[in-house]
């Protein structure tokens, strides 16, 4: 009976453990596949980031029984420091849009070159950076506001000097040519972490959200983003202040199907759709304070590739989803 006993708990632990690998598994490399493309992003401006730690994990279309519908973009806390979040991007391949999911790891991979704004710029993140594990936030391009005390700030700004795209997915008619880089190679070889189950959660709330549909809301959500994951409600939300056309394709024919992805960042065209002013790489910026340390250029991948010194919170300007992909970079950092 013992022996018995003891065989149905090994076999429930296995089967535990089986299912919790599937999960993590389908985050990272499973993806689902549909025959026509997603709607260009949204525009809408960055909610304030609620506390210390948060880092912003931008909005994109998913799919469903429905169609397409959008998962507002939302802080959430890192699953250890050190890791940084790759969004996850629409990739056409052999006659499909394919879903690459998004992943944490200690670089920022491949995310199919889609500027979805706010630091993510199509390649690397220009949004802050891990140091001594306190995570720096660079003011530029994330909303702090007086009221959050966060003293891990630095400014870097990009000036757009060409038109911006808003487009969704890599590769196929109309996506975006981009391709991985060097850099993302390597970080496709890193260790990865599935999403925590607070984007988990977010991602089944907006599911079951009948106005997040592209259906219903045409490209423009009511809830484009949240100051915290899975709360649709009250303070900390924000709407969609327009959106361009759906790219053509074919119209829906069926459920999607499950299809399988390359493990780490998958090969696709990237394209942009938000942010306001944001940082890019174009050499080494100038501290303003002699006693600063500024910050090196690195490769947008790199978690510190860019380096910041401490200062005073302050509002950062007005962001929209309106992506930058060249520009010239200015960096100021300030130490109290």
């Amino acid at each position: 009976m013992r022996f018995r006993r003891n065989l149905i708990v090994a076999a429930l632990a296995l089967a535990s453990t089986l299912l919790l690998g599937a999960q993590a598994g389908a985050a990272v490399s499973v993806g689902i596949s549909v025959n026509i493309a997603p709607p260009e992003l949204p525009v809408y401006t960055q909610p304030p980031v609620p506390g210390p730690g948060y880092i912003w994990t931008p909005g994109y279309w998913a799919y469903g029984d429905d169609g397409y519908y959008w998962v507002p973009g939302t802080w959430v806390t890192a699953p250890q420091p050190g890791y940084l979040w790759t969004p996850g991007y629409w990739g056409w391949s052999e006659g499909a849009y394919l879903w690459h999911g998004g992943y944490w790891g200690p670089h920022v991979g491949f995310y199919g070159g889609v500027n979805y704004g706010f630091g993510y710029i199509g390649t690397g993140y220009a949004g802050g950076y891990w140091r001594g594990g306190a995570f720096f936030y660079n003011r530029s391009v994330n909303n702090i506001p007086g009221s959050v005390h966060i003293t891990n700030v630095y400014n870097r700004t990009v000036v757009n000097n060409i038109s911006v795209r808003r487009v969704s997915f890599n590769g196929g008619s109309g996506g975006i040519d981009a391709h991985p880089t060097a850099g993302d190679l390597a970080a496709e070889h890193e260790r990865h972490l599935a999403p925590i189950g607070d984007q988990l959660r977010h991602e089944q709330a907006a599911r079951g959200n009948p106005s997040l549909r592209a259906a219903t809301n045409h490209g423009v959500p009511p809830i484009a983003a949240t100051a915290r994951p899975a709360m649709f409600s009250g303070p900390g939300v924000v709407h969609a202040r327009g959106a361009g056309p759906a790219h053509p394709g074919p119209t829906h024919a069926g459920p999607p199907h499950a299809a399988e992805s390359h493990a780490g960042p998958p090969h696709a065209t990237p394209h942009a759709t938000e942010s306001h002013v944001e940082p890019q790489h174009a050499g080494p910026p100038h501290a303003t304070e002699s006693h600063a340390e500024p910050p090196h250029a690195g490769p947008p991948h790199a978690a510190e590739s860019h380096g910041g010194a401490p200062g005073h919170p302050a509002a950062a300007p007005k962001q929209e989803h309106q992506p930058a992909e060249h520009g010239q970079e200015h960096e100021h950092e300030h130490e109290h």
